[in-house]
């Protein structure tokens, strides 16, 4: 017999994967433009599009969970002192990767430097830390019609940690905040 805190993470999956379909299903993707292959010079479809910043496209960043954090161990990982630094991957990885989804996203700025490579749900919120659905080249600078920044969002996801940590929002839900509108998550979770 399956337990309780066993199937969490599964269904922490299927609701994000829901709630993800759900978003890119009401939204319409500009067309992909040509981009430059950094280093090589070779011509690249953008598959990837910008018309959602200041969040990333839901079909190539729809957003993935660590299935080691669930509501149950939250008090011995997420809400541990220097759990996202022990699991952050290597900047050898997410640099390489930035890159290639630099010129996925068809960039017309390829300094790797205007970007973080964001973890789209926070390693402090139980996103998973490798998998590149789980990661894009969020822009430095500020983009979409709100003008939003970067830093904009590591507030809103140090906000949401604090809600989870001290259980005044359970985890998932403060996931699909993020993955639904990481502008908005905070008054939809009644916080702000």
């Amino acid at each position: 017999m399956l337990r309780a805190h066993r199937l969490a993470p599964a269904v922490a999956t299927v609701v994000l994967a829901a709630a993800a379909l759900a978003t890119a299903g009401t939204a319409h993707a500009a067309p992909a433009r040509t981009a430059v292959a950094p280093h090589t010079g070779a011509a690249l479809d953008a598959t990837c599009s910008q018309a959602y910043l200041p969040l990333p496209d839901p079909s190539c960043t729809p957003g993935a969970t660590n299935p080691d954090v669930t509501q149950d161990t939250i008090d011995s990982t997420i809400c541990v002192s220097g759990y996202s630094t022990s699991i952050r991957p290597s900047t050898t990885y997410t640099n390489r990767l930035k890159v290639q989804q630099i010129a996925q996203y068809g960039y017309a700025d390829t300094s790797t430097a205007d970007y973080e490579e964001d973890h789209f749900i926070p390693l402090s919120l139980g996103g998973n830390p490798t998998d590149p659905n789980n990661l894009w080249p969020e822009p430095r600078y500020a983009t979409g019609a709100s003008g939003l920044y970067s830093t904009d969002k590591d507030t809103v996801e140090y906000k949401l940690y604090r809600a989870v940590c001290n259980h005044q929002v359970d985890l998932v839900p403060a996931q699909q905040a993020i993955v639904n509108d990481w502008t908005t998550a905070l008054s939809v979770l009644g916080l702000g």
